[in-house]
């Protein structure tokens, strides 16, 4: 029943920008909260980010913060990663998730519920 669909990865220059959407259906996002990880290869799946669906209130991981930026479009039901500077180091394979309502918002991966398929990000320095 809940989907998640990301879109917007592909390559980009160090120094660049993208922006990463996540449609979400099937779920009630006003009593909980949406957001994205990563998983660059041979690392393990790690946080980024995430949005307080009722409170828009916004967390990063210390890597990204001031770089990239979370947002949500409550009309679409759909939450942005916009990724700026971007690094190589920011390659990787980008997650979107979702937890179950009333879930507390966390960096944990045992705290979200669902997930996309994921979109690749790769930047060439």
């Amino acid at each position: 029943q809940v989907q998640l669909v990301e879109s917007g990865g592909g390559s980009v220059q160090a120094g660049g920008s993208l922006r990463l959407s996540c449609a979400a259906s099937g779920l009630t996002l006003s009593r909980s909260y949406m957001g994205w990880f990563r998983q660059a290869p041979g690392k393990e799946r790690e946080f980024v980010s995430a949005i307080n669906w009722r409170t828009g209130d916004t967390y990063y991981a210390t890597s990204v913060k001031g770089r990239f930026t979370i947002s949500r479009d409550n009309a679409k039901n759909t939450v942005y990663l916009q990724m700026s500077n971007l690094e190589s180091e920011d390659t990787a394979i980008y997650y979107c998730t979702a937890a179950r309502p009333n879930r507390a918002p966390g960096t944990q991966r045992a705290m979200y519920d669902y997930w996309g398929q994921g979109t690749q990000v790769t930047v060439s320095s």
